[in-house]
């Protein structure tokens, strides 16, 4: 099945590009969520008609994604999470985590623009790849601190409680007040 594409896929295709596709990948993604229709000889002229708009938005989105960009480009996140002794998280930090701490911040990104490859399970400080266009991409510090576990805190401060009332004098009775 031959298709125009209207928006840019990954690993397809750019805008107003003719393609030839799977029958069922047309049929039952691509034309039902709009992002091309059937490569028509109707179609091919509208295609050629729009080509000129097509390349100035595909411009101006370029553009936005550089500014974009050079705002991201000094961001550090900051994520704590719970850890082992070795420094082994418990959890994850996922694109999703990510998403939610860059909107956070004001900025509105796709989870599906951020490239982690995998989960981060370690702490530590990671540069993460964020593809804002084709053509562009930026990358933000990650920051994975481990989180102080309040069992183990109250146990090291128990620990550190009777030594400091060793080392400290004993208080003197007063005598009481007559009043």
């Amino acid at each position: 099945m031959e298709v125009i594409l209207l928006e840019n896929i990954e690993k397809l295709g750019a805008r107003g590009q003719i393609l030839k596709v799977a029958d069922g990948y047309g049929r039952n993604y691509l034309l039902p969520k709009k992002l091309a229709v059937a490569a028509t000889p109707q179609n091919r002229k509208w295609v050629d008609q729009q080509r000129v708009r097509f390349l100035k938005l595909e411009a101006k989105e370029k553009a936005e994604s550089e500014e974009l960009a050079a705002l991201m480009q000094d961001i550090v996140m900051v994520m704590t999470r719970r850890s082992g002794e070795k420094g082994q998280l418990f959890g994850s930090v996922t694109a999703m985590d990510i998403e939610e701490a860059l909107a956070a911040q004001g900025f509105r990104i796709d989870r599906r623009k951020i490239q982690l490859g995998s989960p981060l399970k370690v702490l530590g400080e990671f540069a993460v790849p964020i593809k804002l266009h084709r053509e562009v991409t930026v990358n933000v510090k990650v920051k994975v601190e481990g989180e102080v576990d309040p069992n183990q805190a109250a146990l090291a401060s128990e620990e550190a409680a009777p030594e400091a009332q060793e080392s400290a004098p004993e208080p003197e009775e007063s005598a009481p007040d007559a009043s």
